[in-house]
């Protein structure tokens, strides 16, 4: 099993306050600009939303539903996982994704007020 996740050198969002509360350090406004920057597609956005309600999705069963090709789903599947939303499992000549819940929790913890 090969695991397609690239892991951010600081994962700030997995530990920071939520950004009402303190102003942002670089290295944090940094690593929330790339999140927000991965989420700031409509086409990841809907991505994300179908990892998430299956629990799991081959890229070969995205097609469809997002009415993109394979080279197009594989673009933005690497923003996401560059993100850390995502991880990547490559099974055979597919790839199965799933979210990785502590980062959309880290994510969703940053925006409280």
């Amino acid at each position: 099993m090969v695991q397609q996740s690239l892991v951010l050198e600081n994962d700030a969002v997995s530990c920071c306050a939520p950004v009402a509360s303190a102003p942002l350090s670089d290295t944090d406004a940094h690593d929330l600009a790339l999140l927000f920057a991965a989420l700031a597609d409509p086409v990841r956005l809907r991505l994300l939303s179908l990892v998430a309600a299956s629990g799991e999705a081959c890229s070969c069963n995205l097609e469809g539903p997002l009415g993109k090709s394979q080279p197009t789903i594989s673009h933005h599947t690497r923003i996401l996982a560059a993100a850390g939303l995502i991880t990547g499992e490559k099974r055979g000549k597919w790839t199965y994704w799933s979210v990785v819940p502590e980062r959309m929790a880290a994510a969703a913890r940053l925006l409280q007020a």
